[in-house]
């Protein structure tokens, strides 16, 4: 059996480490039950347009019906998965998300693949097969996460900083543009902008050249983001640039 830990540790490059809780099976569990019963509600309303279909051919509406609630289920899901950054209603609810291994952006064929593989995960009841994987996992993956390279972790609430500290006495000049502000926090997520505060926090504890590096790679994340006008970033050099990110983020979530 693989050693398990409780949580998932990423490292960057540069050195720095930053960690997210695993989740654990009840949890899991839960939310999988309120995913099963949101969608089976919903299911149940979109099931009404093919009632008509059984009154004329029993056997032809009884295979439709199947298909049709396999392609409804499967793709609810994993719409859910994508729009809200690895949540369904379940996980929100259990306060779960389903990330990237590696600590990246969850990409849209991860989704499809952890979501499909589902069935195998299911075998022969109850989640049988996946839980026993999972169960000699270190990551407490199932199959579907071992086939597309993702983790199912708890989200973490972040703690407002002190803003006056962040911005290190200086002005914010993103707040000449609330509404790209606004944009901005939405593209940015929690896991993110912990990411940047800690890269600010542990400031003294990187060597010269890996502060500047990683503080690079992270200023041109941020700027992919969203693009404020030129003279509101002109002369911003990358760690001031962080700084405004981050007293951003964080005064829009107090």
């Amino acid at each position: 059996m693989s050693s398990r830990s409780a949580t998932l540790n990423i490292s960057t490059p540069e050195g720095v480490t930053f960690s997210l809780p695993l989740a654990g099976p009840i949890t899991r569990s839960l939310a999988f039950f309120i995913d099963f019963a949101v969608m089976s509600a919903a299911w149940n309303l979109v099931a009404i347009l093919i009632k008509p279909l059984f009154f004329l051919m029993q056997d032809l509406a009884l295979g439709v019906a199947v298909l049709m609630q396999f392609a409804f289920v499967e793709g609810m899901r994993m719409m859910m998965e994508l729009l809200w950054r690895g949540q369904t209603v379940g996980k929100k609810l259990m306060g779960l998300r389903v990330v990237d291994e590696q600590g990246l952006k969850l990409r849209a064929s991860q989704v499809v693949i952890r979501n499909l593989l589902r069935f195998v995960d299911m075998l022969p009841l109850f989640y049988a097969l996946g839980g026993l994987v999972s169960l000699f996992n270190a990551r407490a993956q199932r199959l579907g996460d071992l086939a597309a390279g993702t983790v199912v972790v708890r989200t973490v609430k972040t703690q407002p900083p002190d803003v006056a500290a962040v911005l290190a006495g200086k002005f914010n000049s993103f707040r000449e543009c609330p509404h790209i502000e606004a944009r901005l926090r939405q593209k940015v997520t929690p896991e993110e902008a912990q990411l940047a505060l800690n890269a600010l926090v542990r400031r003294d504890d990187l060597d010269e050249a890996a502060r500047h590096k990683l503080y690079e790679e992270l200023a041109t994340h941020f700027r992919e983001k969203v693009k404020f006008p030129d003279d509101v970033v002109f002369g911003l050099s990358d760690e001031q640039y962080i700084r405004n990110v981050v007293e951003t983020v964080f005064r829009g979530r107090k």
